[in-house]
């Protein structure tokens, strides 16, 4: 039978055009990203923007800039200083893709219904602090029994303080919690308005004015209460744009082996005490019995989930979520089916 020459083109072309049209979603939605928003708490005591940590050094070397350049992606840098609990409400209102957290604020999240995906490691084994003021005969965690403590709840600060405290035997409930930010903590403190605050670098700027005293950290807890951090992404983002998700994990990762560099570690330390307005001294001493390489892998490795699935457990048992969950359920299915 033969065939007008029409109908036979329009035969040929139907399955084209079907497989054009099924084609033509994804160069749309491969078209949609436009920018990358990305949620960091922001620890600086100045004018300038700090997380420290990988954060930093990514903004220092516009490496996500750089790598998404070419495809006329922004990167979206959103700096909160309500840390955790704010960045976790910009997370429900769909107003950030990725953020870069510590471990407490994260869990609350996921445990609370926010769809998210653990995407990579960003800090382990992160020092906290005990700052007291100056004479006040506070020298180890029962001190603080019926003391007014300062910590900021709901963020990586306030599940430290209490695998510190579980570590002796104690709970918030043995003292007078007061809920303060890092930096209304640290001038609390300063004007002995509390007895003691439980932080991080903050507190060493505070001592080295002579205004707070650092009886222990939790180096001389055995490393109850460090503090571990990482980097999530809305199930949303993380499902749409796979490819982005990909691309900016190996980005990531030039920080990463930049920061993993001992010997990079004065170069690290002056990049961020000069973000986060704090004296050079203070991350000199705070890193003085830690390498790079130790705190900065990206990987998340079974060694750093289990740390992860701890804190959830705790979180859990004090209270500080009424869900717990399997951390490693938690992770991006792509990762996890990468063995990443």
């Amino acid at each position: 039978m033969n065939l007008p020459f029409k109908r036979v083109i329009s035969l040929l072309a139907a399955p084209a055009l079907a497989g054009l049209l099924g084609y033509l979603p994804l160069l749309a939605q491969a078209g949609e990203l436009k920018e990358i928003r990305i949620a960091v708490p922001d620890l600086s005591a100045g004018t300038q923007h700090s997380s420290g940590g990988v954060v930093d050094v990514l903004r220092h070397q516009q490496i996500l800039e750089k790598a998404f350049a070419d495809q006329g992606i922004k990167i979206q840098w959103n700096f909160f200083k309500g840390a955790g609990p704010v960045i976790n409400e910009a997370f429900a209102n769909g107003q950030v893709d990725l953020a870069y957290l510590g471990d407490l604020a994260a869990i609350i999240g996921k445990s609370n219904g926010l769809d998210t995906r653990l995407l990579s490691a960003t800090a382990r084994g992160v020092k906290h602090y005990l700052g007291v003021a100056p004479g006040s005969g506070i020298k180890t965690l029962e001190d603080l029994k019926g003391k007014r403590v300062a910590v900021f709840r709901g963020t990586a600060t306030q599940l430290s303080f209490d695998a510190a405290l579980a570590s002796r035997g104690l709970s918030e409930k043995d003292l007078k919690v007061v809920n303060l930010d890092f930096n209304a903590a640290v001038a609390a403190l300063a004007a002995k308005q509390i007895d003691a605050s439980w932080g991080s670098t903050g507190l060493s700027a505070l001592r080295s004015k002579g205004l707070a005293e650092l009886p222990l950290s939790t180096k001389d807890l055995g490393d109850a209460g460090s503090v571990q951090a990482v980097l999530v992404g809305s199930g949303k983002f993380v499902d749409e744009h796979p490819e982005a998700v990909e691309k900016l994990l190996k980005a990531q990762q030039q920080a990463v082996q930049w920061l993993t560099q001992d010997s990079n570690k004065e170069a690290y330390i002056q990049l961020v005490s000069g973000l986060a307005s704090y004296p050079p001294v203070i991350l000199q001493d705070d890193l003085k019995d830690q390498r790079l390489s130790e705190i900065f892998p990206s990987t998340l490795d079974p060694v750093f989930l289990g740390r992860l699935q701890d804190a959830v457990d705790l979180a859990a048992k004090e209270r500080l979520i009424r869900k717990p969950f399997k951390v490693s359920e938690w992770v991006a299915p792509q990762l996890a089916a990468a063995g990443l």
